[in-house]
């Protein structure tokens, strides 16, 4: 929330090549409450001024000599570190108003001045772009969040598998179109999905030895996306000798929860015999 000691605290430049017009606003300013008000009268100061200052205000006068306030506005856009253009013109042309505020300029106050006018415009247009700082404050903190929690996460997923693998004879993971990711161990030959996608082979010369219900039932389970632990599967071998495994996996889920893909891991429990 601003406070009213936030708005009078705000940086304000004002710009009019006639010094009384100065005075005059500085005087109002001054009488208002308004604590942080600088002066010019060359415009082609004003840009320089704006990068060092970056003023939460600047109250442009239109009609100046070698450099308008039009030509002022179009290089303050130059300024990239700063998207909003904080400026209110003033002008005793109603013609220019428009025309102002097709440049970019957020408000106009007529010439002569009304005084409870420029103190009512001037407020409004403080508390919109103090309001307007903020969100560009919390909008860098909370990417800064994004960005700390994104790496922690990165690392964690790092220590995971890298545990994961030394903890197991193998490691997997696939997208959500069963297709393999990652690898490690004979993943490939005891699940038989997709495997063509990084060996050229087929799955049904892959899965040739293995108890073939069980297989079906692993396989059941990964298309219901569904987590499984220690489950239980075994092959023949060509000579005859006999394997078991224990293998676990979970569902990968993404924002909005939607799936992304598998991960596991296996062991052999018993070797060949």
């Amino acid at each position: 929330m601003l406070i009213t000691q936030d708005i009078l605290n705000a940086r304000i430049l004002i710009v009019d090549d006639q010094a009384s017009n100065i005075s005059l606003l500085e005087q109002l300013l001054g009488e208002a409450g308004y604590t942080n008000v600088a002066a010019t009268t060359n415009p082609q100061e004003v840009c320089a001024l704006h990068r060092k200052n970056r003023y939460d205000l600047i109250l442009l006068d239109l009609q100046m000599p070698i450099m308008d306030g039009f030509q002022v506005m179009e290089g303050l856009k130059t300024n990239h570190a700063d998207g909003y253009l904080p400026v209110i013109v003033l002008t005793a042309q109603p013609g220019h108003k428009l025309r102002a505020l097709q440049a970019g300029a957020k408000d106009f106050i007529s010439k002569p001045f009304d005084l409870v006018e420029v103190k009512t415009r001037i407020h409004n247009m403080l508390e919109v772009r103090l309001l307007y700082r903020k969100l560009e404050e919390f909008n860098k903190v909370l990417e800064q969040a994004v960005e700390e929690r994104t790496a922690e996460l990165r690392e964690s997923e790092a220590r995971y598998r890298s545990l994961t693998e030394l903890a197991s004879d193998w490691y997997w993971e696939q997208d959500e179109n069963g297709h393999f990711t990652r690898i490690s161990g004979p993943v490939l030959e005891m699940l038989g999905v997709q495997a063509e996608s990084l060996t050229g082979e087929r799955p049904s010369d892959q899965v040739s030895g293995w108890n073939q219900t069980e297989h079906d039932l692993l396989q059941a389970t990964i298309a219901a996306r569904q987590p499984f632990v220690d489950f239980a599967l075994s092959r023949v071998n060509p000579d005859g000798t006999r394997q078991q495994f224990r293998v676990s996996g979970e569902p990968m889920f993404g924002q909005g929860a939607r799936f992304i893909g598998y991960r596991g891991i296996g062991v052999e429990t018993s070797a060949k015999s």
